[in-house]
């Protein structure tokens, strides 16, 4: 190990703001340049011998980059890049001017749409976590004292009728 190095290696196992699986390596490096033994360095920092050993062996290969987290394949996305951005520009267009009898967009209609029309079965949790990483949110379209978001409410709904019977007045 180089100066360079063991004063890397040094600064970095006594980080308090370091990742601390960085700092735990940079610590079994450390101890091992100090004199240590693999079972001996094992026992101090709560592993097993072996991985320690593995990773003495890791940063006599690598050097510092030994230290650092290895790239993990992990799963692959379920949707393409291109179905994602289908989910979003769908969000952004007004079902009415898909041809849709509805004023404004559910993740229930959404997913629907997807399904039916695009050929994207999707879940609604997934659509709205694609929304919400986008920056879309959901909001109230309608509210007590706003105005409703689908003009022909009022002759979709029809005539109001009574629903209670009027109360009769007491006389005095």
């Amino acid at each position: 190990m180089t100066a360079a190095e063991y004063a890397a290696v040094q600064k970095l196992a006594h980080s308090h703001t370091a990742p601390a699986q960085r700092v735990q390596r940079a610590q079994i490096i450390w101890r091992a340049g100090c004199g240590e033994s693999a079972s001996a360095i094992a026992a101090r920092v709560g592993l097993d011998g072996e991985t320690v050993r593995k990773r003495i062996c890791r940063f006599n290969a690598e050097g510092l980059e030994a230290l650092k987290d290895r790239h993990r394949s992990g799963r692959q996305p379920t949707y393409t890049p291109e179905q994602t951005a289908t989910v979003i520009a769908t969000a952004l267009t007004k079902p009415q001017t898909l041809g849709l009898p509805f004023a404004a967009w559910t993740l229930d209609r959404l997913a629907a749409y997807l399904h039916e029309q695009k050929g994207i079965a999707m879940q609604r949790s997934r659509i709205d976590e694609i929304l919400l990483h986008e920056g879309l949110r959901w909001r109230k379209h309608e509210t007590w004292f706003g105005e409703r978001v689908d003009p022909a409410f009022a002759a979709k709904r029809g005539r109001s009728k009574r629903s209670t019977p009027s109360r009769l007045r007491a006389v005095a």
